[in-house]
This record gives C-alpha cells, sequence and structure tokens, in this order.
C-alpha cells in the first residue's frame, strides 16, 4: 500500500509541475529543438479570384513587409508574390517565428498560397541573443509582478495560520460534538477549508484561477486513485467515525463481536482491540465491528444464566421445582426479582430435564462464580433430599453369543436403588467467595496506562 501511495503521489506532483510551466515548457522546448507545432489550421474554404493584377500582388508584398518590420524576429524575411501566392525566404530564429509568418501571410486579403522558404538559424551568437532576451523579459515581468507575488504569498500564510489556530479551538467544537474524536476531526476539516480558501485567494491575486481548476480537477482523480488503492483502509476510517458516533460500548465493557468475546481496550482508527479472558488480545477491524451483530454483557448490570439438571422420572416434579427455588433465593449473589425459575424443559429416554434460570448483579458479584455456586449448592440440596440425577443405561446384543442385557432401566420405584449421600455424611465448606473478578479489568488499566495509542472511546459521548 504504501509503494502504491508514493507512486501515486509522484505522478500527481509530476503533473501539477507540468501544469503550471506549461508555457515555460514550450518555450524551453522551443529554444532548444527549434522545432514547434503550429497552432491554427490552414484556412482551406478560401475563394480564388479570377481577375489578378500586379497591382493586387504588390499591394499584398508592401502589406506584409510592414507587419514583418514591425516584429523583431520577422524582420530578415523577403516577400515576393506572383498571382497571389507568397513566397517567404530568408532565415528566422526559431519554428514559431516561421509558423507566425506563414500565419500573418495567410490573413491578408487576396494571398491564395503560402510558400514557406524560410529556414532556422542555428547561429550561436544569435541563440544566445535571442535568449538573452527571454530571460531578460521573463525577469522583467517577474520584478514587476513581485510586489503581487509577495502579497498574494502573505495573504496565503495568513489564512492558514488564522485556519491552524481555528483548528485548535477544541472547546468549540466539543459544544458541536461531545465526542473528542468527531471533535478533533471538526478541527482538521476546518484547517482544510481554510487552505482551499487560502490557495484561491492566492491564485486570484496571481491571475492564476484557471489553474485552480486543474488542481481541482488532478485533486479529484488522485483522490478516486487513492481510494481504490487504500479501500480497505478508508472503509475502517469511516466506520471508527460511525461507531465513536455510535458508541455501543466503552472500555472495559466485555463484548462478543462476531464470535470474538473479550474486553474492550481501545477503539483506534483502524481496529477494535479485544482482551479476551485468557489475556490475549484480538483485533477486529472496524468495518466489521460495525456490521457485525455486538453482544454487550456488561451495559445492563443484571444479567441471567441457565443450566441444566437431569432427575430420575419418579420423583415428585412439583416437590423438585419447588426444592431448586428454595435453594436459588438462598444463594448470595442470586437476585430475588427478577425472579429465578426452575422450568422442565423437556422429558428423556431416561431422565427429566429441568432448566434453572437465575439472575446476578453483575456489579456486586462476579457472574461466572455465582453461576458456579448455584450449580454447587442447587446438587448439593437435591441430594439431601434423596432427588437423584440418573445415568444412562442401555442394552448391547451380540450376534449367535450369549446375549449381555444392559436394558433401560424399568424398575418399579420401590426397586429403583440409587448411591446417594446421606444428611449427615454431606461435607460443610467455608462459604465461597463470589465477588467480581477484576484481573481483566485490570489489565486493561494497566494497558492504558503504558500506551500512548489514540483511543476514539469517549465515557461522555452518547450511548447507542
Amino acid at each position: 500500500m504504501t509503494t502504491v501511495m508514493r507512486t501515486s503521489i509522484t505522478v500527481f506532483t509530476l503533473w501539477i509541475t507540468l501544469i503550471a510551466n506549461l508555457s515555460f515548457a514550450n518555450e524551453l522546448t522551443e529554444l532548444i529543438t527549434g522545432d514547434a507545432k503550429s497552432q491554427e489550421t490552414l484556412d482551406t474554404d478560401k475563394v480564388i479570384e479570377v481577375n489578378s493584377s500586379v497591382q493586387d500582388d504588390k499591394k499584398i508584398q508592401t502589406r506584409l513587409q510592414k507587419i514583418f518590420s514591425e516584429m523583431d524576429n520577422l524582420k530578415k524575411i523577403t516577400i515576393q508574390t506572383s498571382n497571389g501566392i507568397v513566397t517567404l525566404q530568408g532565415e528566422v530564429s526559431t519554428a514559431a517565428a516561421e509558423n507566425k509568418a506563414i500565419q500573418l501571410a495567410q490573413q491578408v486579403k487576396g494571398v491564395i498560397e503560402v510558400n514557406s522558404e524560410l529556414f532556422i538559424t542555428h547561429d550561436v551568437k544569435e541563440r544566445l541573443e535571442t535568449t538573452w532576451q527571454k530571460l531578460a523579459k521573463t525577469a522583467s515581468s517577474l520584478l514587476t509582478g513581485l510586489p503581487v507575488f509577495l502579497l498574494a504569498i502573505i495573504a496565503f500564510t495568513f489564512i492558514i495560520i488564522f485556519g491552524q489556530w481555528l483548528s485548535r479551538r477544541q472547546s468549540l467544537y466539543r459544544k458541536i460534538a461531545p465526542n473528542y474524536f468527531i471533535a478533533s476531526l471538526l478541527g482538521q476539516i476546518t484547517r482544510l477549508i481554510f487552505i482551499v480558501l487560502g490557495l484561491v485567494f492566492a491564485l486570484s491575486l496571481l491571475d492564476l484561477t484557471t489553474l485552480l481548476g486543474s488542481i481541482l480537477g488532478a485533486a479529484g482523480i488522485f483522490g478516486l486513485a487513492v481510494g481504490f488503492a487504500v479501500r480497505d483502509t478508508v472503509e475502517n476510517y469511516i466506520a471508527s467515525i460511525l461507531l465513536s458516533l455510535r458508541n455501543p460500548f466503552e472500555v472495559n465493557d466485555l463484548v462478543n463481536i462476531d464470535g470474538n468475546e473479550g474486553n474492550v481496550v481501545r477503539l483506534t482508527t483502524r481496529a477494535t482491540i479485544l482482551l479476551s479472558q485468557d489475556g490475549n488480545h484480538i483485533r477486529i477491524p472496524n468495518a466489521i465491528v460495525f456490521k457485525a451483530v455486538i453482544t454487550n454483557y456488561t451495559r445492563n448490570s443484571d444479567r441471567r444464566f441457565q443450566f441444566d439438571i437431569g432427575i430420575a422420572a419418579n420423583h415428585d416434579l412439583q416437590i423438585v421445582q419447588s426444592l431448586a427455588l428454595k435453594t436459588l433465593h438462598s444463594i448470595e449473589g442470586v437476585l430475588n426479582e427478577p425472579k429465578p425459575m426452575a422450568m422442565i424443559e423437556e422429558l428423556g429416554d431416561f431422565n427429566i430435564i429441568l432448566r434453572i434460570y437465575a439472575w446476578t448483579d453483575q456489579d456486586k458479584f462476579d457472574f461466572l462464580k455465582v453461576r458456579s455456586e448455584t450449580i454447587r449448592q442447587t446438587k448439593t440440596a437435591f441430594d439431601r433430599a434423596n432427588i437423584v440425577m440418573p445415568e444412562p443405561t442401555y442394552q448391547i446384543k451380540i450376534e449367535n453369543e450369549a446375549s449381555i442385557d444392559l436394558k433401560q432401566n424399568h424398575k418399579t420405584d420401590q426397586e429403583n436403588t440409587y448411591p446417594v449421600d446421606k444428611p449427615s455424611q454431606l461435607a460443610t465448606h467455608a462459604p465461597i467467595d463470589i465477588s467480581t473478578d477484576k484481573t481483566i479489568e485490570k489489565k486493561v488499566a494497566q494497558e492504558h496506562e503504558h500506551s500512548n495509542t489514540l483511543n476514539l472511546l469517549d465515557e461522555n459521548a452518547s450511548q447507542e
């Protein structure tokens, strides 16, 4: 990408230089090669008169001699006229002078055809004199236009300085856009506007407004070329602007973006950086983030979790549900509002699936710890109540051999025997710590302390 941009900038610079110095380049080409293309097309629509006299030829010759005598580079040309046909002889300093002489001769009334027998002189002394005259004329023009040129430079510089000063007034832009990145972007746009205004004003003073059109056209083509070359970068940059405006997450929010889960570290102009629960950095391009489905687990402090428990089919389901709810209400970290639920999910082949739903406050308690403790205490309560969570049994048949039956259990309620711990045999443990684990949050904070990378997320900006 860097090579493409360098090449494009080089081509653009050469193009602008060529446009700006086109007139000087033409003169230099004529001076070195002594050749130039005629800028006029020969007039082939003239009507040839029937009557032509010697007096008419003399009038044509006299008129051309007077015209050529007024021009320094055409004074040495000899003119001969016969029946409206003009023959030019002699030497000229450049091909442009030859073309000029032919053009003037063709414009005189009564001239039918112009024959050029002119030749371009290569005399060093004359060439040096011509060159010196051109340089003197150019120097005189520069000296004459120097005050205007200096005024244009001063005006351009003053406008640029004022634009830079105005672009640094971040307090002004923060009133328009609370987001720091957008306010900074508005400042950059303001500075660019003043650069364009300064350029327009300076070129207007120099009477070079036509050059401004060429520059703007070249800039448009250059911008289009760069846009195709760095399309992904531009797309990510625009997405970063939109994300900073939408603000779908903040620093340290636990999010899931396109299947990638982690705490938000920062939002840059190209990518969103996450820190996974394993401590790994995940870099996702902003274009993907903007179009992806984002799950933000932190934005709402109340979060629900669930787990399944399989129980034997012979148990009273209403008693099991009541025991599960009673256990959930007694667990620290499980919210009473919204209320927990114990729902019968499905009837399995060998058991009944009970699905437990409960809520916890992530700001006060650790989500994973509360879920783990809820599963542990629910299982303990079921063991104390002799509520069995059976394992599946199957029947395996071996052809032409004695069969070994591992049939699914169809015993009566009295025949069911499961190894269940008695209440007196259940061990007691110290209370489980369910406080919030701030390990990942601390790592994110440490990264911000030791990094100067721009972060586009602003906690003061509006949230989506």
